[in-house]
């Protein structure tokens, strides 16, 4: 009888400060949450979001009930501080304030 094979994946998150990354060994047919448990219990000093952050591979978002492949990079991703698309909506805006204002002023 042969061992049963693993398969090793790298949870990563990261803080401002600091990128953490955790090589899990894990059974043919763990799943994310399998592989966030598995790091979590390596690191409990880190104060991620272990249960309910969104989770991805290699930038894909995923479900924590979905069965990673061997070499995954399993990703635990933070909420952003802003929304991109609303800074550059209000980043326009002001451009476009100040475009107004030079036009008028060259037109006295």
């Amino acid at each position: 009888m042969s061992p049963a094979r693993l398969k090793c994946c790298v949870v990563a998150y990261a803080t401002l400060e600091r990128q953490y990354l955790w090589r899990v060994e894990l059974p043919q047919g763990a799943s994310v949450g399998d592989a966030l448990a598995a790091a979590r219990a390596m690191s409990p000093e880190v104060e991620a979001r272990w249960e309910d952050a969104e989770v991805g591979i290699f930038g894909a978002r995923c479900s924590r009930d979905h069965v990673p492949e061997d070499g995954d990079r399993i990703e635990i991703y933070r909420p952003l501080a802003n929304d991109p698309k609303q800074a550059r909506r209000e980043r326009v805006r002001r451009l476009r304030g100040r475009a107004a204002t030079l036009v008028r002023r060259r037109g006295r």
